[in-house]
């Protein structure tokens, strides 16, 4: 399964109540795909508020992506947890939907060691014929699996891909010795191109919500060997990369992406408590990272 080099990890639209805006959600899958490029969604990851979305809900977002998507990109569902058990009943459930792969976080707060992150992982593979993309992010789990556990873990069929948010050097020693088939993908977009020229095959992006087009073609870029022009491109997308997470100070994801997207006209909503919205000041950051 390829899931093509730019992957958007959706937010999830919500109303003036904090609920599911599924009109919203409808005009965001078109917008990502037909006006940002993105080859496929990740539906319910950390963008998606994944922590403060009930199974029901998932499984109705899940569902309802895969309809209005028909086709035009891959669905992926964000399934992981830091309970295997629970995550192997997602798992199945989102492939009873008709998803095309499964993203999985390393497991948060519990601190599993090494051996424990390879069993977690190998469990839900062997529960599941959907292609598995491993989800690496200390900064969130407090726990980093090794190169040594990745590349265990790519030894199992239907585990594809990793999203790694360690550190490009992590992604080099990936890519020196995975499988020629194991896609490695980074999950910061101001890494982008540093991850495709140590091998990565592509991006799973928060910033490809409102800068995917020129992302895909700072991507094409590089595939075909125009260094030049990719390097511009990653130039000049840079302020945005950075500005998202930073505005001007640590804003949490998916605050300013949602705040953006609003902006634009997509009526995406807030994030859920605990998550809280831009602040003036914040906000009018935002605002100018788009003139």
């Amino acid at each position: 399964m390829d899931f093509g080099r730019l992957i958007t990890a959706m937010v999830t639209p919500f109303d003036g109540e904090g609920e599911i805006n599924w009109n919203a959600a409808a005009q965001l899958v078109d917008y990502l795909i037909e006006e940002q490029k993105s080859e496929a969604l990740v539906v319910c990851g950390t963008t998606g508020e994944s922590p403060t979305l009930s199974d029901e809900e998932k499984l109705q977002l899940f569902a309802f992506v895969r309809k209005q998507a028909a086709g035009r990109c891959k669905v992926i569902a964000g399934t992981g947890s830091n309970n295997t058990r629970h995550s192997i009943h997602l798992t199945q459930e989102a492939e009873r939907i008709g998803v095309d792969g499964v993203l999985l976080v390393v497991p948060y707060y519990n601190k599993p060691n090494q051996e424990g992150l390879f069993q977690h992982f190998a469990a839900i593979a062997a529960a599941t014929k959907l292609p598995v993309i491993l989800y690496n992010v200390p900064g969130r789990t407090s726990v980093s699996m090794s190169v040594t556990t990745t590349l265990r873990l790519a030894e199992i069929p239907n585990i594809v891909a990793t999203k790694e948010c360690a550190s490009v050097d992590q992604i080099t020693l990936i890519c020196a010795a995975c499988p020629q088939d194991f896609r490695v993908y980074t999950g910061d977009d101001s890494a982008g191109l540093a991850a495709l020229a140590v091998g990565g095959h592509g991006i799973i992006s928060v910033a490809s919500h409102v800068v995917g087009a020129q992302m895909s073609e700072m991507i094409a870029s590089f595939t075909a060997g125009d260094i030049k022009r990719a390097g511009a491109l990653h130039r000049q997308l840079f302020p945005v990369f950075k500005g998202l997470f930073e505005c001007p100070q640590p804003l949490p994801n998916p605050s300013a992406v949602k705040y953006a997207l609003n902006l634009r006209g997509l009526n995406v909503g807030s994030v859920r408590l605990p998550l809280v919205s831009p602040t003036e000041e914040e906000a009018a950051f935002i605002a100018a990272l788009f003139k």
